[in-house]
Parts: C-alpha cells; structure tokens; sequence
C-alpha cells in the first residue's frame, strides 16, 4: 500500500485479486475498484456468466455485466492447466487481497486453499463470499440469491404481511446486500494488515448474514428468553405499509415520530384528536395498533392528490416522496442536480449511461478508474507485469492458458 501523502483514492496501491463472478462478489470488487484498488478480475476462457446477461452490443458486454465491473482488469487463466494456475500463483505473491466466490472445497480442488495461498504470501487476506458457513450441514450446498431470500423468511414476510403468495423481493437484494457488508470486512482486515503487516482468512457466508440481516429487524419476542411474544415487527409487516393511492397517483409517506404524528394532526386542524385516542400516546401503542392506524392513513389519503399530498408533507416537515417506476427514476430532479447520472465512452461499446460512487470525500474521492474490461482484455499488460516475455506470453495464448480479447 502507498503512503498516505501518494493517495489519490483511499486505496490506492492495493492490488486485488478477483477470482469471482457472477453478482455479488464482483459488486464488491468494482467498490473498491472505484476506491482506488488495483482489482485484477481473473476469468475462465469462458468468461464470467454475468457476461451474456442481455441487452447488449456486443458477445460478452452485457448490460448488468458493465454495471458491476468498471474500474477493473480482465486475465484470461485456464486454472485446469498446471501453467494457468502457476500464473495465479504468480499474481498471488504481492496481492494485498484474494476475494472469491466458490465454495471452499473448490477453491481447494484447483489448488487456491488458504494455506497454499498464505504460504506463497502470508500477509495476504483471503476473503470468501459464498453461500453457507462452513461448520454446518449446508457446508457444501451451492447458493444463489433467489435460494438465500426464501432460506431467511423474506418471500414469507410479503405472505405474512397481506397474505400473497409468498414472493422474491424483484432486486437481487442478497447479492448486493451480502456485497456493501463484505466491502466493509475487507477494508478492516486492509486496516489491520497495513498496521501489522499480518494477513487472514476471512470467511463471509451469505445465509448467516442474511440471517442476522432479516432477524435484526424480525426477531421480535424471540430476542428474551423465555420469548415475550411473537416474531416479526408488526409495523414491517402491516399490510397497509406500502406506497397509499391518492385520487390521482400514489404518495409514498412515513409518519413514525412522536413530532411526526403531532405535526400530522396539527396540519390536519385536527390535533385534540391526537391527545384524545390511547393508540397514538407513544411508539409502544402505535405499534400495537399500527394495522389500525395504517388502514385509517391510507383512506385519508385518497381524499387529495398527489402532489397537494406532497406539498403537505413537506410543509408540516413529514418524510415524504413520490412513488417512482424505473423510467421516472432516471428523470429524478435531484438525482440530476447531484450529478449521479454521466454519460461516458466505452472504448468498444459505445455511449453508456453511469452511476456515480454515492459518496463524497473532502479529500480522497472514489471514482471510477476504467470501463468495464472485454474479456481478456489486459491478459497481455497484466504477464508482462509478473515479468513474462513475449515468448512466453505467446506460448501461453497457444496452449489455450491465457487469452488476448477477440
């Protein structure tokens, strides 16, 4: 790692090794790519799956592929023939960082376990993000999003709320979830190491994370022993808790404090009401009664439109926000004003529509650092980096160890 006074980005001078693929690792790795980190993404011949998720311009470029694979380098390395693992190994040897996704048994079988890992480089961090922990009858089961969702209850909280056919959430939430909390594990254990010099495994399962994810808000009774009373937050869980129909739209409002629903009341002209009805006394009582009070918000906000809503909300100081479908979203005034949104020019694929990192650094700014990479498309820069000739490099592309991007 570089000394602070060299540091454009806070990580610069870190060197990654991303063996990942699909959605959730590589979300993780364009992080701290975009934090400054030298992430080296290394695929299969075939390239990462993620790859041929359309739309797209071209083989391999698709749409949700480009939106989590910015600021990275791409390796060709054929990890079943003895070179391509040596090359791996040669990458390993002054990486700050190995971060993968398959399973540890694997990660063994093609030769990567941690201990011939920490052997070659023990200051290295090992970081697994992958389906179940290790000490468990799940030890060995693959995990997608979709399985982790319906393995911690939240298809059965839309069932428990209204009673619906039990439903995945319709964004790859575990994915990305289990991504934004491994971010943070890696930048501690890169704290540490840049402080001692020491490296360690770090394991990252995505059902126990989850898990702690969903029950932090859901454990309910269960947090006492014996248990006070049932599981679930009831206000999560009420079927009224959704975005309310106006007479012309919807309104999007959360009135939760104290001051919230005093101030509510006092818009409304009707604030003896307030003073006067037991389920509105305290956090306590409005969520014993929240279906209650829930359904009675949501008939009342029938009565005017959208925007009279909205304005308010915003004049009595109430948490409101319109209700956007995914078009609208792009149009956001203040998405637009912040600048979240930029058009650049990807050297093969054309005009493309990015996001910015949503934070701001008063004096080490995350940014992007390159396009999202063709398949292969630094196998070249990356050998001759590890100090292979142009002999060499030649005879690995022949024997199908390496690839150049077509």
């Amino acid at each position: 790692m570089t000394g602070e006074s060299a540091m454009n980005r806070p990580l610069d001078g870190v060197k990654v090794i991303d063996f990942t693929n699909m959605l959730m690792a590589p979300y993780a790795t364009q992080i701290l790519g975009d934090m400054g980190a030298d992430v080296i993404k290394v695929e299969a011949p075939e390239g990462d799956t993620v790859r041929g998720i359309g739309p797209l311009r071209n083989p391999g470029m698709g749409a949700i592929y480009l939106n989590i694979n910015r600021s990275k380098r791409s390796i060709v390395l054929n990890l079943k023939k003895p070179d391509g693992l040596a090359v791996m190994l040669d990458l390993i040897k002054d990486a700050d960082l190995l971060i993968y996704n398959r399973r540890p048994q694997v990660m063994e079988r093609l030769g990567l376990s941690y201990e011939t890992v920490k052997d070659i480089n023990p200051r290295i961090i090992y970081a697994g993000t992958y389906g179940y922990g290790q000490d468990g009858p799940y030890a060995k089961k693959p995990a997608f999003d979709d399985l982790i969702q319906g393995a911690v209850a939240i298809p059965m909280l839309s069932h428990m709320s209204d009673g619906r056919p039990p439903a995945y959430a319709p964004t790859a939430i575990v994915d990305r979830g289990v991504a934004l909390w491994a971010v943070g594990q890696i930048n501690a254990a890169l704290f540490y190491q840049s402080r001692t010099g020491k490296g360690q495994r770090i394991d990252m399962p995505m059902f126990e994370m989850m898990a702690s994810f969903v029950l932090g808000d859901h454990l309910g009774g269960q947090s006492f022993d014996p248990p006070l009373g049932p599981m679930g937050y009831p206000r999560l869980l009420s079927a009224d808790r959704r975005p309310y129909p106006t007479s012309d739209g919807y309104v999007c409002v959360l009135i939760y404090t104290d001051r919230h629903w005093r101030s509510f009341f006092k818009a409304l002209g009707r604030e003896d009401e307030l003073d006067t009805d037991p389920r509105f006394e305290s956090m306590t009582t409005r969520t014993e009664n929240i279906d209650a009070i829930y359904a009675e918000l949501a008939r009342l906000l029938t009565t005017r439109t959208t925007q009279e809503w909205l304005d308010f909300f915003d004049e009595a100081d109430i948490p409101a926000m319109p209700l956007h479908s995914l078009e609208t979203l792009l149009a956001d005034p203040h998405l637009e004003a912040t600048g979240f949104f930029k058009f650049t020019d990807h050297p093969s694929e054309g005009r493309l529509r990015e996001m910015a990192v949503p934070s701001t650094w008063s004096e080490t700014q995350p940014a992007p650092s390159r396009p999202p990479p063709r398949l292969g498309e630094h196998s070249v820069e990356i050998l001759q980096e590890l100090g292979y000739d142009a002999a060499r490099i030649d005879e690995l592309v022949a024997n199908a160890v390496t690839a150049k991007p077509r």
